[in-house]
């Protein structure tokens, strides 16, 4: 039963990785803007699903295979924390293409372009806080995208009340899968629950409901 709950643990926190999230927060806003707008075309939708894929995820992890294959870091996880600076800057650089992407290229609604930004910020909060402490860029990016969920819910006066509680479910299973692994304490789980949450979230807030 215990290697059972291992297996697990690990499989929730590769299907969670912080890499994925922008994508997952890209297909459930493209999702919600078909239902809004059914003539929004296609090659729009697609483009900023693959184009946010690659920026912020493929690259990445080529970046990563390789930073492993010269043995810049002992695994792919990056678990030791002594190793994840250099990563996590290659991957803000890929952000920082990202927001110039969404914000520029295909000129998205301000709203997503401060939640990409402010996924940017947690990254790089996350790169500076993991010199001196671990906290969690899994419940960090996980809280990132509840941020923008609630982001684009107060945007365009939506509730999605099922998609919230899933979400605080998945949460809550990811931050029992981190602790089981031993990859953090329950203190840093937490925090990166909240630094992404306040990131990608309050700038929003405050822009729309000052």
């Amino acid at each position: 039963m215990p290697q059972i709950f291992h297996i697990l643990s690990r499989a929730l926190s590769i299907m969670l990785h912080p890499l994925f999230m922008p994508t997952y927060g890209m297909i459930l806003y493209m999702a919600a803007m078909r239902v809004r707008t059914p003539n929004l075309p296609s090659i729009y939708i697609h483009i900023g699903i693959i184009t946010t894929f690659v920026l912020t995820a493929l690259i990445p992890i080529i970046l990563m295979l390789i930073l492993w294959k010269r043995g810049s870091i002992s695994s792919l996880h990056i678990d030791n924390a002594s190793e994840r600076t250099t990563p996590y800057i290659y991957t803000l650089i890929c952000f920082g293409f990202w927001c110039y992407f969404v914000g520029m290229i295909i000129k998205m609604p301000f709203v997503w372009l401060i939640v990409a930004i402010g996924a940017t910020v947690a990254l790089m909060a996350v790169t500076i806080i993991n010199r001196w402490w671990k906290i969690s860029a899994h419940l960090t990016a996980l809280g990132g995208l509840l941020g923008g969920v609630f982001s684009i819910a107060l945007y365009y006066s939506m509730l999605p009340t099922m998609l919230i509680i899933g979400i605080l479910i998945v949460s809550l299973l990811l931050m029992y899968a981190r602790l089981y692994l031993n990859a953090h304490t329950p203190m840093q789980v937490v925090c990166g629950y909240i630094l992404g949450l306040i990131c990608t979230f309050i700038p929003n807030l405050i822009i729309y409901h000052a």
